[in-house]
């Protein structure tokens, strides 16, 4: 879930307890064609028209906000509707010609757990909440392997909440502070790792470990949403990591360093760790887009930006020029 999102939910969370008002949260569960905003978007309708958050450009909220001034938003249980199913309607409602984007609208109330929720993404967890569609009532999990989008069923409602991305940083100099600052506003979950006394970090929002490398990343368990990214310029350090990151499903591993030290990085990865080909063949090193970059932030900025293609499935390779990390770094 986004920031935007969050956002919603504690606004939600004030709106039920300080001023005990009636509220209505909608989800989107399907959209067709484009849609201004992504499936799992909330907004939320106070009873006196007040909105929280945005599923359209506008249009929609505004038809929420008339729907509950004629009471029709005065629901005793989550109810499904569909906006934009025609091209006239999909152009009223600010979508895409033909797009149709379909809410569930569900009644909140204590069995909502709303604070609940929220205590656990404040403690940093991933939630799978789920809406029963007959009662309003909710249950919240652990998060299921593999099952991030958002289910609807005749029954159930299953949404999922928190840190959806995750990106371990191996060293935790000054590159690192902005790496881990950027990607926190990215909505990343982050975790430092340097067990060098040398190096004590204050990055508040992301967590530090004084493990060794290659055990930080087992410990980690990176999957399909994870990112590794090996900063400190000493090899015992980066290969540790890299050697068990590029076996495993993480969608971005990347390392610091020049296209020469890259070149006997991989050799030795190959001799001493017994990595395959193909294993090599993910490791983006140079770390980061060729954007020119300099300074430690705009090497942050390079790396995030290949991360985020990467995510995204846009193919930019940081091994076509010289990358924004090789261009600040000569070792």
């Amino acid at each position: 879930m986004d920031n935007v999102d969050l956002q919603v939910l504690r606004q939600v969370a004030q709106w039920l307890d300080d001023e005990k008002r009636g509220v209505v949260l909608g989800t989107i569960t399907r959209t067709w064609g484009s849609a201004p905003r992504p499936v799992g978007s909330l907004v939320a309708v106070r009873d006196d028209g007040q909105i929280a958050g945005s599923v359209s450009g506008g249009c929609i909220e505004d038809d929420l906000v008339a729907k509950l001034r004629e009471g029709a938003l005065r629901l005793s249980k989550p109810e499904l509707i569909r906006y934009g199913v025609g091209a006239e309607e999909a152009t009223r409602f600010g979508l895409p010609c033909g797009g149709t984007l379909e809410l569930v609208l569900e009644p909140l109330g204590p069995a909502s757990q709303v604070q609940a929720l929220l205590a656990k993404l404040a403690a940093g967890a991933r939630v799978r909440r789920v809406l029963d569609m007959h009662s309003g009532a909710v249950s919240l999990h652990a998060p299921e392997a593999g099952a991030d989008v958002v289910q609807l069923s005749a029954t159930t409602l299953i949404t999922h909440h928190g840190p959806q991305w995750r990106l371990l940083v191996i060293g935790a100099g000054q590159l690192t502070q902005y790496l881990a600052n950027f990607a926190l506003a990215l909505d990343y979950q982050v975790l430092v790792c340097d067990p060098r006394d040398e190096y004590q970090p204050e990055i508040p929002g992301a967590r530090i470990t004084r493990e060794m490398p290659d055990d930080c990343v087992l410990a980690f368990a990176p999957d399909g949403h994870s990112a590794i990214v090996a900063l400190t310029h000493d090899p015992k350090l980066d290969d540790l990591a890299l050697m068990e990151a590029l076996k495993s499903p993480a969608f971005y591993v990347g390392a610091i360093g020049s296209r020469l030290n890259q070149a006997k990085r991989r050799a030795r990865l190959a001799e001493h760790f017994g990595l395959s080909e193909a294993e090599l063949a993910r490791l983006h090193g140079p770390v980061g887009l060729h954007i020119g970059a300099r300074t430690p932030p705009e090497i942050a900025l390079s790396i995030l930006a290949h991360m985020t293609a990467e995510r995204y499935g846009v193919t930019l390779s940081s091994s076509s020029a010289g990358s924004g990390a090789e261009a600040g770094c000569s070792l």
